[in-house]
């Protein structure tokens, strides 16, 4: 068993302390989540940065700055974790999903070029195991059509793409601090942006419509006369209680401070497991382009093995498990063939009766991606959330064993 004491220390019980002893303790006052939303944005080269309860709320609120309204599409890609979709449905908008690319796994552009519609408003990118995405002909998609991009970076602190930091090249970003992210503080997330106006958009949506806070902050007691008017109107805009706890900020301010040492482990591990399958040719790395640089969120990869040397993918997981691996994840199945969205089971559930704006387009069904439903069963995802560089290499071993051992078997 890995050992996780490493993931927090003393500089995290430092800041939580600091949250404690102060007896300001509710995100209302929010000293710490403005002291970790201006260390971000510094760290990320940006203006703004909104923090959030979770990953999830912050696609939701960047959605609603947008403007996302009833009957708008989202693209995002077909291999994501839900959440993008789930967000696209509670703005009462429709899901539009795009193929991957087969060897980055990214959303391909060229296939979002296909699935734009004069109702599209948004483009949600995932930088998918902390690649980004190809970025360049998204953002020229989106000046064509007037349409507004939200990087989905929950996986990718520190990605690269052409010398430009994954997150700080659409027009919002979003990031994840839940437990599995290079940053953690348990759960939460941020928001990042340049531009004002979306900022305070963000903000509001993200503090129940507050009026008194702002693109800047979200001090929302930090105004305590006007809590004190009789005649005090507080909430000028619709919005979701999405603040993030102090307590969780203390913990996001002391990860902060260690990013980079964080980000160059999880590069160090996917090295490793690179250099592990250099010579085995049914399984096959997510590339990473020239001009490109992962934040190696995980090590993924395609298996090819049943066609190559007759060993199905659970096979060749328990044999690597029985070895002394500690797992091989599986990749989310293809978003569209989930059973709450191929059944469209949310309908009546958060969200209204099916809207005549459907007009019977929409046909989530398999075939509608077909590299991303092709590849999605394949994929192999291997652990760079590790403590230390000796137990990568354990994990790294168990794997070229688990080849070396199938290699015997096939000769």
């Amino acid at each position: 068993m890995t050992d996780k004491s490493w993931r927090f220390g003393q500089e995290e019980l430092m800041y939580v302390k600091e949250v404690l002893d102060s007896g300001l303790g509710a995100s209302t006052y929010g000293t710490m989540n403005t002291r970790l939303e201006k260390a971000f944005s510094k760290r990320f080269g940006v203006r703004y940065g909104i923090t959030h309860n979770s990953g999830t709320s912050t696609l939701h609120s960047c959605l609603a700055a947008a403007g996302v309204q009833p009957g708008d599409e989202v693209i995002s890609p077909a291999l994501t974790v839900i959440s993008n979709a789930f967000v696209t449905l509670h703005q009462n908008a429709v899901p539009v999903f795009a193929d991957i690319d087969p060897e980055t796994f990214n959303m391909d552009p060229v296939d979002v070029e296909r699935k734009i519609t004069s109702r599209t408003k948004a483009i949600m990118p995932v930088h998918l195991y902390g690649l980004p995405c190809d970025m360049a002909p998204i953002m020229a998609l989106a000046e064509k059509h007037d349409l507004i991009v939200i990087e989905d970076a929950a996986q990718c602190f520190l990605g690269e793409y052409h010398g430009r930091l994954a997150g700080t090249i659409g027009h919002m970003a979003s990031f994840s601090f839940e437990n599995t992210k290079h940053l953690s503080a348990g759960d939460g997330g941020i928001v990042i942006t340049d531009d004002e106006r979306l900022a305070e958009a963000v903000r509001a949506f993200a503090c129940m419509g507050y009026s008194v806070v702002s693109a800047e902050s979200g001090q929302v007691r930090s105004k305590a006369f006007a809590f004190q008017d009789p005649n005090f109107k507080r909430h000028t805009s619709l919005g979701w209680q999405y603040r993030m706890p102090e307590v969780a900020a203390a913990l996001g301010m002391a990860q902060l401070e260690r990013i980079d040492m964080y980000v160059s482990k999880r590069q160090a591990i996917w090295k490793m497991y690179a250099e592990a399958l250099s010579d085995c040719p049914y399984i096959r790395p997510q590339l990473v382009p020239e001009g490109y640089k992962s934040a190696c969120w995980t090590f993924a990869a395609v298996y090819d093995g049943e066609e190559a040397i007759g060993v199905s993918w659970m096979d060749f997981a328990q044999k690597f498990q029985e070895i002394s691996g500690e797992g091989i994840y599986a990749a989310w199945s293809v978003v569209y063939l989930e059973p709450v969205m191929a059944e469209r089971k949310f309908y009546g559930r958060g969200c209204p009766v099916e809207p005549p704006y459907y007009n019977g387009e929409i046909n989530w069904k398999p075939g509608l991606c077909p590299v991303a439903e092709s590849i999605q069963p394949r994929l192999m995802q291997f652990k760079c959330n590790i403590g230390t560089l000796e137990e990568a290499r354990q994990q790294v071993d168990a794997l070229r064993q688990t080849i070396e051992y199938f290699g015997a078997a096939v000769h």
